[in-house]
């Protein structure tokens, strides 16, 4: 067998290998993405379950310890309209804070696949330094 043809071949293997190597990367890449997604969509579940939470608290708050409290105000003197005010601030109040922290665990780039982008990132470097 000729020089040239043990080159060629040589060159041919080495394609072949690249691009199995690319082709495995992708593979764990795509497989690292896939598993990040799904913990995270986990962790959104939680997010809508803390929502449901705030929700059902605050109208079980309002139904049952709303007219409680309104009533032992206005027997302590304040007037009916008044108690009924002030309960239905610091109700509304604890309801926000529920829901302002369910929002913010739901926000998209909290649950995109960072380590995965990440790791491509990282690839893609090493890829562009073996190929320099």
């Amino acid at each position: 067998m000729s020089d040239y043809a043990t080159r060629k071949r040589s060159t041919t293997g080495l394609l072949g290998d690249a691009l199995t190597h690319i082709s495995n990367l992708v593979r764990f890449e795509v497989d690292l993405a896939r598993a990040e997604v799904s913990e995270n969509v986990k962790t959104a579940g939680v997010a809508i379950g803390l929502l449901v939470g705030a929700v059902v608290l605050a109208l079980t708050a309002l139904n049952v310890l709303a007219a409680a409290l309104v009533a032992a105000l206005a027997e302590a003197g304040l007037g009916a309209g008044w108690a009924a005010l002030i309960v239905g601030g610091a109700l509304a109040l604890v309801a926000f804070l529920l829901m302002s922290k369910g929002k913010n665990d739901l926000k998209l780039n909290s649950l995109a696949p960072t380590r995965t982008a990440r790791n491509v990132r990282r690839d893609a470097d090493a890829v562009k330094e073996t190929v320099q």
